[in-house]
């Protein structure tokens, strides 16, 4: 059987509420995606319709999320860490090697595997990684919007804007936000932002 490569790449290091998502993909040589490309550089709707093509053509896919308490738990770079083996292990064929976009590998994470720098943008399964961590990531971020109304998940997706940081002053933080994260652990401790 030829090469099964995996990609796997996350979205939702810096936000201040929300989980990081983490995706791997295999991609399938003989069906290859056009359009592929790092997430953050195509627009919505070019994800949103790349997204489902993904999860149909590939040979297989996972999507984990590692919520809020877990990264105040363990901090962001450890959660990122598990996501990432954990999306390996969640596939449904064993890859023969895994591409990580970035420039560590997981420990824990016992198959050959190596880190790219800006991997998402010149891999190809990495890129289809990168788009189903973000699509999934946005969707949940617009359904906690609906559960959390008032905070503007939906639009700044938790990341820390300036609309964001005044929604935290305003209503103090929501059980999504990240406690450790400096902004919301001042507001809890008093501090002014």
């Amino acid at each position: 059987m030829s090469a099964r490569i995996a990609g796997i790449d996350e979205a939702g290091r810096g936000p201040l509420a929300g989980p990081v998502v983490v995706s791997a993909v295999i991609l399938d040589p003989e069906r290859p995606i056009a359009g592929l490309g790092d997430s953050k550089l195509l627009k919505a709707s070019q994800r949103e319709g790349l997204a489902p093509l993904i999860k149909a053509q590939a040979l297989a896919w996972s999507v984990i999320v590692v919520d809020a308490e877990e990264i105040d738990r363990i901090n962001i770079f450890q959660a990122t860490m598990a996501g990432m083996t954990r999306a390996a292990l969640a596939l449904a064929i064993t890859p023969t090697e895994v591409l990580i976009d970035g420039n560590k590998v997981p420990r824990d994470l016992h198959l050959p595997a190596r880190a790219i720098v800006k991997g998402d943008a010149s891999e190809p399964c990495i890129s289809a990684a990168s788009i189903l961590a973000k699509t999934s990531r946005d969707a949940l971020m617009c359904a906690f919007d609906r559960q959390f109304p008032g905070y503007g998940f939906a639009q700044h997706f938790g990341y820390p804007t300036p609309d964001h940081l005044q929604c935290l002053r305003e209503r103090g933080p929501c059980p999504i936000h990240r406690r450790s994260f400096a902004p919301v652990r001042e507001l809890l401790q008093g501090s002014l932002l």
